[in-house]
């Protein structure tokens, strides 16, 4: 842990000097999940150039590289300097809903989502932050530290749930990340995204539909290195009764295709987001269609 403070205190500029030795590090010498980021690259963008793809995966590395030396720093910047850094597009969007309940916030691996609960809490915006446990010990201490920066509030995934039922009143933005791989895939609800079929979490829109609360996406773009803007889109809001089970899912999968193709370099590649297969599932009598479970 002292390793790691005494490198939050190193002035920005030498810490993306570092994140530039990372990026070699990762890309050139040891190859960092060079496979799956290159094979996700072509399967999501069959239409792009080698010399495109090619550029995708070095500006993801060089991403992924700035996330890592970001979030060290991130204890040890201002509230003026994170302000400076993260900038909140149209904070008027969420405003209008705190009015009258919490808020879920879907968002996705995109530039540095780290910054994102703090630097809503600095706009004024209550703000936790739902995640999954790290198997380090030593990693999840340092990580819930660093997610604790100005006040935020992470919350375990597994503790999601009731905690939300115990303060179903208290207005506040409760984000999640979710583009990850669901645990279960045959309990997904599955979708065409990037032109792969992929399975996606359907506890996000479970969760909105039984305590009624409204949904909005939040899309993160680089401005230029080490500042961000987020920008909040509606996907719905109670009552639910109408909507059809899935269409959440679907408006949230909608925006994040559209942000991903326009800033291809600045999504999560490594993750193995398509690991499983329907046909597969299917092939093992585990999966049928998609459902509500």
């Amino acid at each position: 842990m002292f390793f790691f403070r005494l490198l939050s205190r190193l002035p920005l500029f030498i810490l993306y000097r570092l994140a530039d030795f990372l990026y070699f590090l990762l890309y050139y010498l040891i190859g960092y999940r060079r496979a799956v980021v290159a094979a996700n690259i072509e399967r999501s963008f069959p239409g792009a150039s080698p010399k495109q793809r090619l550029l995708y995966q070095k500006g993801f590395y060089k991403n992924l590289a700035d996330l890592i030396v970001e979030t060290i720093k991130l204890p040890s910047f201002t509230s003026a300097e994170l302000q400076q850094r993260v900038r909140y597009t149209n904070p008027e969007v969420v405003k209008q809903l705190l009015e009258t309940s919490p808020v879920i916030i879907t968002a996705s691996h995109q530039c540095n989502w780290e910054l994102l609960p703090p630097a809503a809490l600095l706009n004024g915006f209550p703000a936790d932050s739902v995640y999954k446990q790290l198997s380090s010990p030593f990693f999840e201490k340092l990580m819930r530290s660093i997610r604790s920066t100005f006040g935020a509030n992470p919350i375990p995934m597994h503790q999601l749930l009731r905690d939300m039922v115990k303060r179903r009143n208290e207005k506040r933005l409760i984000a999640l990340v979710a583009d990850q791989v669901p645990d279960i895939p045959e309990n997904a609800y599955w979708t065409s995204f990037l032109h792969q079929d992929t399975p996606f979490y359907n506890g996000t829109e479970k969760l909105a539909r039984s305590l009624k609360l409204p949904v909005v996406f939040v899309e993160m773009v680089r401005v230029r290195r080490g500042c961000y803007e987020a920008t909040f889109f509606p996907l719905a809001e109670p009552p639910y009764e109408t909507l059809p089970f899935g269409e959440l899912l679907e408006r949230y999968r909608d925006q994040l295709e559209r942000s991903i193709n326009a800033h291809p370099a600045e999504w999560l590649w490594s993750h193995k987001r398509w690991k499983h297969t329907r046909e597969k599932l299917m092939g093992q009598g585990r999966l049928k269609r998609n459902r509500e479970k």
